[in-house]
């Protein structure tokens, strides 16, 4: 049992280091060729250790392909692009405090779309976490929200959002015939494949005269931030509950700013730990929320 906290905590830390990286992978390669490269590592892996784990994993057919495709084009496509041009513009603690809003959308849309049921604990979490967004993405100037005191980086991570929860929503309906596992790996080689076109535009065949430290993100954000956090995050889920193991999704903020502090000398300020702590808490509350529903 304490062998998958440990693997929680680590996945969270993983996570938190995908804003670190991306920031560094972003500063010296195009937005199509990086997220290209990132999931061509993880579908590899993911592919390798769904076959070794599921000897017979059910085979995507009729409308489950086009969800699939449509999963890649949201969570892969999307997300990843949208997060690498945010990157380039905003510092990595600030990106990931605003991408922590992920579990607040997704479970605003589910009671939108699937009826899911809004109780007080959801609300609250909902409307504690909105007010921290507000706080990190306008530096503790609220008026700035009517006066366009915000810029296209924070509007990028913004759409990381809306692309994550697009991805997590059809992956609810996807699931009810894949695995996760399954779901994610076919899933995330859809997205490569439709990235790659892009990328040949935007500098992969380049990719020979990237720097060692953009190939060193590369492998980061393929391999420990989508491989090893998606595996150990699942395996937390079937052995602790889904409830516990999600709580260890309010690490990531933290860890991402305290790793942009220490490794990209980005400031820590007030309007940061503040919206930090109301993210933080708005995401603790509508996880419980969900499990009382």
């Amino acid at each position: 049992m304490l062998s998958t906290y440990i693997k929680l905590l680590l996945m969270a830390l993983f996570w938190g280091g995908t804003f670190i990286a991306g920031r560094v992978l972003a500063q010296s390669v195009g937005p199509y060729s990086g997220a290209f490269l990132r999931f061509a590592v993880a579908s590899a892996c993911l592919a390798a250790i769904m076959l070794k784990l599921e000897r017979h994993p059910a085979r995507p057919a009729g409308w489950h392909l086009a969800l699939l495709l449509l999963m890649g084009m949201t969570g892969i496509f999307a997300y990843n692009v949208l997060f690498l041009k945010g990157l380039k513009l905003i510092e990595a603690g600030r990106a990931a405090i605003i991408i922590a809003n992920n579990p607040i959308g997704i479970a605003l849309m589910a009671a939108i779309f699937f009826g899911e049921r809004l109780n007080i604990l959801k609300a609250a979490g909902i409307l504690v976490s909105v007010c921290g967004a507000v706080i990190v993405i306008t530096r503790g100037e609220a008026a700035a929200l009517f006066t366009g005191g915000f810029g296209r980086g924070e509007l990028y991570i913004l759409g990381c959002v809306a692309s994550w929860v697009a991805y997590s929503l059809l992956g609810k309906l996807v699931m009810a015939r894949l695995s996760p596992l399954a779901a994610v790996t076919f899933s995330s080689a859809a997205g490569t494949l439709c990235l790659f076109p892009a990328a040949l535009m935007d500098g992969l065949l380049d990719a020979g005269s990237y720097p060692l430290a953009a190939w060193g993100s590369i492998v980061y954000l393929g391999f420990f931030g989508t491989v090893l956090g998606f595996v150990w995050y699942y395996e937390g889920i079937q052995r602790i509950g889904p409830v516990r193991a999600g709580l260890f999704i309010n690490f990531v903020p933290v860890f991402a700013v305290l790793l942009s502090v220490l490794l990209l000398g980005e400031p820590l300020t007030l309007s940061l730990i503040a919206g930090a702590a109301l993210v933080c808490t708005g995401v603790c509350l509508t996880t419980l929320g969900a499990y009382r529903s």
